[in-house]
């Protein structure tokens, strides 16, 4: 069992940045970040490989964020800059472990789920 917390989120004016931490209770597979806006769906957002550090981002932030990992402190990080009002959504953490058949952008590939951090970007 692997509990995750999340924090960072907040509000922000479109162009700048925000960092949100995701700290995991123990050694983790693959990292994913994920979104959520009110009445969308929970779409992926980036993803990291604990092992490798490959990481994997959805088009829509490619360019804009980076996603890492401080391994030493279990955490994954994910550094958000050029914000968009169309970034604003709930942010969630989710681990995975390995030996799983779904791609990184599937929410079936984590078992491991966060709160969520609520990110604000106004325009």
């Amino acid at each position: 069992q692997v509990q995750l917390v999340e924090s960072g989120g907040g509000s922000v004016q479109a162009g700048g940045s925000l960092r949100v931490s995701c700290a995991a209770s123990g050694s983790t597979y693959c990292m994913g970040w994920f979104r959520q806006a009110p009445g969308k769906e929970r779409e992926w957002v980036a993803s990291i490989y604990s092992v490798s550090g490959r990481t994997y981002y959805a088009d829509s932030v490619k360019g804009r964020f980076t996603i890492s990992q401080d391994k030493a402190k279990n955490t994954v990080y994910l550094q958000m800059n050029s914000l968009k009002p169309e970034d604003t959504a709930m942010y969630y953490c989710a681990a995975g472990e390995a030996g799983s058949l779904y791609v990184v952008a599937s929410l079936r590939r984590y078992r491991y789920w966060g709160q969520g951090t609520q990110v604000t970007v106004s325009s």
